[in-house]
């Protein structure tokens, strides 16, 4: 597991900017958190070379592509196996329509998000690039309705621990 890197509040301060818009000018940035631009271009190589941040991201609209259809996919594998996994992951990452993958615990091996044209071009890529393969036991489907992006990711607050905020009950006399 990697290390966490110590954060102060001025670092925060650039990632959550950062996280919500990451074409902000370093001028801006430092204007905003209160720091010299070559202090700021200095935290933000700092926070690249320490792995805080992986890199910048261009989101699209999958509609507007033609992909107005999302689902998740939830798929096992049997038997489950490393020579196995290795080229079902290399399969469903280059499949045009995997938006993203997990591969997780419990009874289902992978979740996969994926965007397609419509309900037809999602049953041909189930039928085609999933069921079909011999490893794959089983898919199940879920439509997304709709999906929301969620705030800036942050470190836990110092001191902070799972629960703390729920009261204990009040014991009646």
């Amino acid at each position: 597991m990697a290390e966490s890197v110590v954060l102060d509040a001025v670092d925060l301060h650039i990632l959550r900017l950062l996280q919500n818009d990451a074409r902000t000018t370093y001028r801006d940035l430092a204007a905003e958190v209160g720091v010299a631009p070559s202090t700021c271009l200095d935290r933000v190589t700092r926070l690249r070379r320490s792995g805080v941040i992986l890199g910048h991201q261009l989101r699209l609209d999958p509609a507007k592509l033609g992909r107005g259809l999302e689902a998740l996919l939830l798929v096992q594998v049997r038997p489950h196996r490393r020579e196995l996994i290795g080229p079902f992951v290399e399969r469903v990452r280059a499949l045009p329509e995997t938006r993203a993958l997990f591969h997780l615990t419990g009874p289902d091996d992978y979740l996969v998000q994926v965007a397609v044209t419509d309900t037809a071009d999602l049953q041909r890529l189930v039928l085609d690039e999933f069921t079909s393969r011999r490893e794959v036991a089983r898919v199940e489907t879920r439509l997304i309705f709709q999906a929301w992006d969620c705030g800036p990711l942050l470190p836990p607050a110092a001191g902070a621990r799972r629960g703390a905020d729920i009261k204990p009950p009040v014991s009646g006399h």
